[in-house]
């Protein structure tokens, strides 16, 4: 006896839920581990940068242990639900991917270092899954908030195909669009730093082995 197993797809914005205009639900005001508040208005001089990459579990964690990162909080981007709960994005009709919101002092380090982290950090090449994680939510993304984030994040794509396809690996499907008008949406109180609060908690972010050239660390000053 044979199963069907459905591809994902993503909704259309008519078939897409319809959300709500306020969130149903609050969030942390401060990390857990960088005791930073999690929503902006966040200092002046410090940037923002926006990465799906699979289970936002760990894919936050890998952005908060690394120097010049003020704070991080996960949610839910590039789909078309107003504020969405989790229960609906996991669903596949929002559109949303899980994202990581990661706030940073560019002159400690660099966005194209972020970048390296996000490539190295899963395999951009999966299309709507992550390893064993399968939907249209767990699809690689950028969301870029400016032309230098936009050229920086094209730049590293290709250099990166570079290298994946002398590795035998396929074609990337990572989404590289810009954050105006796909707004990030936090994700519920016990997403957050979920596995700083849960050290055994499942993590299902995992790289290819294949490092990306791109991506140097500023020195301070």
């Amino acid at each position: 006896m044979f199963l069907s197993r459905r591809t994902p797809e993503l909704p259309t914005p008519d078939q897409a839920l319809r959300g709500r205009p306020t969130p149903e639900f609050t969030v942390p005001d401060r990390h857990t581990v960088l005791g930073n508040p999690l929503l902006g208005p966040y200092p002046e001089g410090l940037e923002v940068a926006d990465f799906g990459l699979g289970c936002f579990w760990g894919a936050e964690r890998k952005f908060w242990q690394t120097d010049g990162v003020w704070t991080t909080l996960v949610g839910y981007q590039g789909g078309y639900t107003e504020n969405p709960s989790y229960e609906e994005v996991c669903s596949g009709l929002t559109g949303h991917t899980e994202a990581v919101r990661v706030v940073f002092d560019p002159k400690i380090v660099s966005y194209e270092s972020l970048l390296k982290l996000f490539w190295e950090s899963h395999n951009p090449t999966q299309g709507f899954r992550q390893g064993n994680d399968v939907g249209t939510q767990y699809r690689s993304a950028i969301y870029t908030h400016s032309d230098s984030q936009a050229a920086a994040a094209q730049a590293s794509r290709e250099a990166y195909q570079g290298v994946l396809t002398g590795s035998g690996y396929g074609t990337i499907t990572t989404e590289l669009l810009s954050a105006e008008g796909r707004p990030f949406f936090p994700a519920e109180g016990y997403h957050q730093q979920y596995l700083d609060k849960n050290p055994a908690g499942y993590c299902g972010i995992g790289g290819t082995g294949v490092s990306c050239p791109i991506g140097v660390a500023r020195a301070d000053g």
